[in-house]
């Protein structure tokens, strides 16, 4: 049996106010996990641009903000 069959079976024996609490929790772990990735795409695109916002042009660019 796969794994989300399984859990909908489960989830077919518990009363509605449970069901309640288990759809806060996915949608808890659902922006959980989205936060995750934005925060890895985050740390990746900062390696990525290191090299240009560390280059004397920028500084300059920036210095009279």
């Amino acid at each position: 049996m796969m794994l989300k069959e399984q859990i909908t079976q489960e989830l077919e024996k518990l009363p509605e106010p449970l069901l309640q609490e288990i759809l806060d929790f996915v949608q808890f772990l659902q922006a959980k996990y989205q936060k995750d990735k934005t925060l890895e795409i985050t740390i990746m695109s900062e390696s990525s641009l290191q090299k240009d916002w560390l280059r004397p042009e920028e500084d300059s660019a920036w210095q009279d903000l």
